[in-house]
């Protein structure tokens, strides 16, 4: 059976966010990251098969919505 071709990659597109990739860049351990995902936090994860993964524009747009005032 041929394996599915992948598209072109475009100056926008950037490959999905591993759980590891998302607890590295914000700081957080790995856990934190598996509980928003289990509780309805954090970004909006994407199930590919068994893994999760995120799209790193969500994972921008849930941080800025984070933001507090100072």
């Amino acid at each position: 059976m041929p394996r599915a071709t992948v598209p072109p990659s475009s100056p926008d597109r950037r490959p999905l966010a591993k759980p590891e990739e998302i607890a590295a860049y914000c700081g957080v351990p790995l856990g934190t990251v598996y509980q928003w995902s289990s509780r309805g936090g954090g970004p909006k994860f994407i199930k590919v098969g068994r893994h999760l993964r995120a799209r790193w524009s969500d994972v921008e747009q849930w941080l800025d919505s984070q933001t507090i005032a100072a």
